[in-house]
């Protein structure tokens, strides 16, 4: 039996102190629905796993010109997939409660408009990463937003269970063009956090797909919670959920860090596991929510202790 067909929690409820990740509001004016198709708060997330990158990549503080120049680039680049998003799920979106509130669903801005706005962060994203930085990180940032557009939203969202599996490398691109910014080349410190980032989405988004199951069920969209049975769901998450913290693991000598990084990802991680297990015993939309709130902690403490670690291996003030 799916998720969303047990009477555990009804979903119109933000039980557990979530109602944070209640339907947002609607917009009130025509910037802020513009401001609303990027989607800010999933580009905070990405911009806290660029900034720490580029500290380890630099072993110190980046330039900071390059820093602001990298950051506006990811930010527009992440903006204008996620408007395209908007752009193309505006149909289903209009069927689920978490999302119908967005701009092109109640007509605060007409979808033509969102896609030539969404075009413009592209170009704008690349021009100013090519020239401020480089054109490698130019090239990372725009093959992400292809990514996310071309294989997650416009065809693994709605034909596969594995979408958010697959089309979730996109968001962990970020640390590629955060290193490349910096190197103006790839290594293996990049390449292994981006399969922290690759496998930390997964368990991270069921999280919050088993508390909007119902939602993800009524515009027959496949998310694996909607689908599956909650102990396949949970299997799953924990699997993913291990292999996040063995990369973690395996990332800390690969990129020579200390103490203060290895035991804040074993620690860290030991959490995030017991996490995943307890939401197996007691699959409830709160405590899916717990969890998708600690996925978010999680990377962030991680991250900061990389850049932590950095300054302090490095005598960095």
């Amino acid at each position: 039996m799916a998720v969303g067909s047990r009477p555990l929690v009804p979903s119109r409820l933000a039980p557990g102190g979530v109602a944070a990740h209640a339907p947002r509001r609607k917009p009130t004016t025509v910037i802020g629905a513009y401001i609303a198709l990027t989607k800010p708060r999933i580009i905070e997330l990405l911009l806290i796993t660029t900034i720490p990158t580029m500290v380890l990549a630099q072993q110190g503080w980046p330039p900071a010109r390059l820093v602001i120049v990298t950051l506006i680039g990811g930010t527009l680049a992440a903006g204008g997939a996620n408007a395209v998003n908007m752009y193309v799920d505006r149909d289903i979106d209009a069927l689920m409660e978490r999302t119908q509130n967005r701009p092109l669903v109640i007509g605060v801005i007409e979808p033509r408009n969102a896609l030539f706005f969404a075009v413009a962060l592209q170009i704008a994203a690349f021009a100013i990463l090519w020239n401020g930085a480089n054109l490698l990180s130019a090239v990372l940032a725009l093959s992400a937003a292809g990514f996310y557009v071309g294989v997650y939203t416009l065809w693994l969202k709605r034909t596969s269970r594995q979408n958010i599996v697959i089309g979730g490398a996109a968001g962990a691109v970020p640390v590629l063009v955060g290193w490349a910014a910096v190197q103006n080349s790839l290594g293996w410190e990049p390449v292994i956090l981006f399969v922290v980032m690759f496998l930390w989405t997964p368990p991270h988004f069921w999280a919050l797909a088993v508390r909007y199951s119902d939602d993800y069920s009524a515009a027959d969209v496949p998310m694996l919670p909607s689908v599956a049975p909650m102990a396949e769901v949970v299997k799953q998450m924990i699997g993913y959920t291990v292999a996040l913290v063995v990369s973690t693991v395996v990332f800390w000598p690969v990129a020579s860090l200390g103490l203060i990084y290895g035991i804040s990802a074993i620690i860290l991680g030991v959490i995030f596991i017991l996490g995943t297990i307890t939401l197996g015993k007691n699959p409830t939309a709160a405590a899916s929510m717990r969890l998708f709130g600690y996925s978010i902690t999680y990377v962030t403490l991680l991250f900061g202790a990389m850049m932590l670690d950095v300054f302090v291996e490095h005598g960095v003030s």
